[in-house]
């Protein structure tokens, strides 16, 4: 719902610092890499409940998917790059759930399960129409500049980030704040599958 907004607002520095990877001959797909392998060390440093430097990990991590696409924008842009970067964000919001039930087990396996849960829902239903608008060419006009079809809903990036830093300020609440943001998911996977289905039956 705030990606639109957001990508705006940080489309300028995360250009500038492609800009310098560029000059230094490195490519998108090796940010992503790179990014990915940072996101999944919060695996390990969740389970001992090191919530500042997991913060640092999903920071860094979420800095390096904005740079891997200015990246190949001004270089060369590919679906092959496009299909490593969204199934490796997926994986990496997964990876930060299971850190956190890692932490906790008993107190954040069931409402860590619901996420997980929700997030299936709404990652299949935005990987299958990305699938099937590119089978009949149907036009993103919201997020031309993705390599695929970019589904949007209540819940999207932003969204994401916003309550990993809350579970990470407030792991305490984490049991909450995942019910919640599960919920928030669900509502999403459903908006996405009702709009997915009607578009591609006209």
């Amino acid at each position: 719902m705030l990606d639109r907004w957001t990508l705006k607002i940080i489309q300028s520095p995360l250009r500038q610092l492609a800009d310098l990877l560029k000059k230094n001959d490195y490519n998108a797909n090796q940010v992503t890499i790179v990014g990915f392998s940072i996101g999944l060390a919060a695996i390990p440093v969740l389970a001992f409940h090191l919530y500042w430097l997991a913060l640092t990990c999903i920071i860094l991590n979420r800095t390096f998917d904005g740079i891997d696409g200015a990246l190949a924008r001004i270089t060369a842009t590919s679906e092959a790059g496009a299909y490593l970067d969204i199934v490796l964000d997926f994986i990496f919001y997964s990876a930060v759930v299971f850190g956190f039930v890692l932490a906790a087990p008993a107190t954040n396996g069931l409402s860590g399960c619901a996420l997980l849960f929700s997030f299936a829902g709404n990652g299949s239903s935005f990987l299958a129409f990305a699938i099937m608008a590119k089978e009949k060419k149907i036009k993103d006009v919201t997020y031309p500049q993705k390599g695929f079809y970019y589904l949007g809903g209540l819940t999207e990036g932003t969204e994401t980030v916003i309550c990993f830093t809350l579970f990470c300020l407030f792991p305490d609440y984490f049991p909450v704040l995942a019910f919640i943001f599960a919920g928030m998911c669900t509502l999403t996977a459903i908006f996405r599958v009702v709009y997915g289905f009607r578009t591609l039956a006209k």
